[in-house]
């Protein structure tokens, strides 16, 4: 049986479909199992072994400066063709909008129809395999942790490059200051401000600094470039080390190096989840009960307003005391 799996959204949902990849494999050793992605989440699924093959189209609105939308509609339809040709007996559309390319690829049978909240966003996922008899809608039996491996070569490279950073004896805190959504984004003195508490407490040996790399205006891929460099001149002085993440890839690598992660709701928290990492994470006006970190010990921390900037420095700091028991150390530490 030829079975390819659609999700062709953000860096989160992609992370939290793993785990319904992951009992595919399990119930169907024998079939070939595919995937269609899109280049901005493909380097999530590096070293899945659960797949058989990876397919990536690019999405007309990420395109290069100078790239023509006539030529990423080209590749996609070539793309489309190789895939017809495959012969692919089941589609499993796990995203919004997926379901054309099903119909695209000529799937015998398509699966489409995913439950809706409260369930997480896993179990979703997992849902859909319902109709193949598969015991892991959400119920009695818990759908399986997620899968997700940084690139040997690239955590060698940024251990290489950070090995003369000081540091203090303790754990390593990794920190993300970026969201897409403005409800989500907590104040870059709030973060100098915490990042200044743990450090001058003893509880954390060093922190990891990372952010969306980029201007705050570009019109497609707005970054924090601005917002990472006042944190890091309200830290000049402490062991506060920016982490420049071009690639995804380089965003895995990072995130594996650290022992706690703190972050707001979004790819990156999702991306520690899959790394195994206890994670303190700020919610704006997305539902927890859907995009809580998935198998990971965790601190949601939501405000009745809705707003993340409505949290304290002092509520993320106990929540990151709660937690530090939970970090494991080895091997992690840059």
């Amino acid at each position: 049986m030829k079975i390819l799996v659609i999700r062709r959204d953000n860096i989160g949902d992609l992370v939290c479909t793993t785990p319904m990849l992951s009992a595919l494999r399990q119930h169907f050793p024998q079939a070939w199992i595919g995937i269609l992605v899109n280049a901005y989440n493909a380097e999530v699924l590096y070293g899945n072994p659960d797949l058989d093959e990876v397919f990536v189209y690019r999405k007309a609105k990420h395109r290069a400066a100078g790239s023509s939308k006539w030529r990423i509609w080209l590749e996609t339809a070539r793309l489309m063709l190789r895939l017809r040709r495959r012969g692919i007996d089941l589609a499993i559309v796990a995203s919004p909008g997926g379901e054309r390319y099903a119909r695209m690829v000529g799937a015998r049978r398509i699966i489409r129809d995913k439950p809706g909240q409260p369930a997480h966003e896993v179990e979703r996922c997992c849902a859909l395999l319902a109709p193949l008899g598969l015991p892991l809608a959400p119920g009695p039996l818990t759908p399986g942790p997620l899968t997700l491996r940084p690139q040997p070569r690239v955590v060698q490279r940024l251990q290489l490059a950070w090995a003369a950073f000081p540091g203090a004896p303790g754990p390593v805190l990794g920190v993300h200051v970026s969201s897409r959504k403005a409800t989500q984004r907590w104040p870059a003195e709030a973060f100098a401000e915490l990042i200044r508490r743990v450090l001058e407490s003893g509880q954390i040996g060093r922190v990891l600094l990372f952010w969306s790399p980029g201007a705050a205006h570009h019109p497609l891929h707005p970054g924090d470039d601005e917002k990472a460099a006042a944190i890091l001149a309200a830290c000049a002085g402490l062991p506060v080390l920016p982490v420049v993440t071009g690639a995804l890839a380089e965003l895995v690598a990072g995130l594996s190096l650290a022992d706690l992660v703190f972050c707001s709701d979004g790819g990156a928290m999702h991306i520690a989840a899959g790394l195994g990492k206890p994670i303190v994470c700020m919610f704006g006006d997305s539902p927890p009960a859907q995009w809580h970190p998935w198998g990971v010990p965790h601190v949601v921390l939501q405000t009745p307003a809705r707003v993340v900037s409505a949290i304290t420095v002092p509520e993320v700091q106990q929540a990151i005391t709660q937690l530090l028991p939970l970090a494991g150390r080895a091997g992690s530490q840059p």
